[in-house]
């Protein structure tokens, strides 16, 4: 956990807004495994495709445009909790929760909260990374040097 304690001091930093990061640093100091959960399933040994798998999962549910956003620049549109679990599936987001000890209710509010934010300071120059982290140890250690730097 000390790569996600550094995560979540970086993100934190003590500055509201940017991104959504304090509240983010917040679920990731109540909820590491959620954190954990969430970034592997943006890391490139995920089975599901990681941040590429991800995307397509949006853009097949209609939300190409919301995630998008995330990867861009500008702004990050807001998903709701229910269309991210239409996008997911169900089971998967039962999954997830179970991954992350927390409840399948909890699970879809949090990880639309969480998922934007990581997105987004995964792909700092608005296009996903040309060599993908290869983990979500690795991407956590990436998303805390990037909070450190900016």
């Amino acid at each position: 956990m000390n790569i996600l304690n550094a995560l979540v001091g970086a993100l934190g930093g003590g500055k509201k807004g940017a991104n959504g990061m304090a509240e983010i640093a917040s679920i990731a100091m109540q909820n590491p495994q959620l954190m954990q959960v969430a970034a592997s399933m943006l890391a490139a040994d995920n089975k599901h495709g990681g941040l590429a798998g991800l995307m397509g999962k949006l853009q097949g549910a209609g939300l190409g445009d919301v995630a998008q956003s995330w990867v861009s620049t500008g702004a990050n549109k807001p998903v709701e909790p229910a269309q991210l679990t239409g996008a997911l599936g169900a089971d998967a987001m039962s999954k997830i929760a179970a991954k992350a000890g927390i409840s399948a209710a909890e699970a879809p509010a949090l990880l639309a909260q969480v998922l934007p934010a990581l997105v987004d300071r995964m792909t700092p120059k608005g296009a996903p990374p040309t060599e993908a982290p290869a983990s979500a140890d690795a991407l956590l250690g990436l998303l805390g040097a990037l909070g450190k730097r900016g």
